[in-house]
């Protein structure tokens, strides 16, 4: 079945001009392994920029261009900033929920188990390897029937299920949905009854608790 919700078309279009952080990058690429219309639309986009470079033409080199480029080609080179590679050990599945490709990279069979950390009753968080300062990427694991805390955003979080499913006040989300979700939003998302609910969760700045007890809790939030 396909996904339901996806990405805005900034982020699909940002992803195919590589120009989204890391973290934010590897969502949509984990969404894009569950929706065949968003690949599409990224593949379009891909074409679209591949064709304005080609009608663009040779550019014409300033003074000093020439000397500049074989200077670089003389340099050492520079170390690019990159997702992990692949390890042999990268598990294939988690509970049992097979991984999209793009998150395999980022775990290894020897940590995967040991990484979960205990954020409620009913919630655990795996945290990934990604680079850029003030960005999280994390996997959670919310038991069947639990609710969430109401809490909003101080920045932006994007979720992509990739098993189960769960429910807030915007509708049903379910294995391969995305959402998107700011300091507009309000919401206390409750996993569905039939089986845990495992997803990525991307965010570039901590949540912000609204309950009457959680608005106590945000200073001792750990981000």
């Amino acid at each position: 079945m396909k996904p339901s919700h996806h990405p805005v078309e900034e982020f699909l279009l940002d992803y195919a001009l590589g120009h989204l952080p890391e973290a934010w990058a590897l969502a949509v690429a984990t969404h894009l392994t569950f929706c065949p219309d968003c690949r599409n639309r990224v593949a379009g986009y891909e074409r679209m920029a591949g064709q304005a470079v080609a009608e663009a033409g040779p550019v014409p080199m300033g003074e000093g261009s020439l000397a500049a480029v074989l200077q670089r080609l003389d340099a050492p080179p520079a170390m690019a900033e990159s997702p992990p590679a692949a390890r042999p050990d990268a598990p294939l599945s988690i509970d049992g929920v097979p991984l999209p490709a793009p998150l395999r990279r980022y775990l290894a069979a020897g940590e995967a188990g040991r990484s979960w950390r205990r954020v409620m009753s009913g919630l655990d968080e795996l945290r990934l390897p990604v680079g850029e300062e003030g960005q999280k990427a994390v996997l959670l694991r919310i038991q069947p029937g639990r609710a969430m805390p109401w809490h909003t955003h101080r920045g932006e979080e994007m979720t992509v299920v990739l098993d189960g499913g769960f429910v807030d006040a915007s509708g049903e989300f379910r294995r391969g949905d995305c959402a998107l979700l700011d300091s507009q939003v309000d919401h206390r998302p409750v996993a569905m009854e039939d089986r845990a609910c495992l997803c990525l969760a991307v965010t570039d700045a901590p949540l912000k608790l609204t309950g009457p007890v959680g608005r106590w809790l945000n200073p001792l939030i750990r981000y």
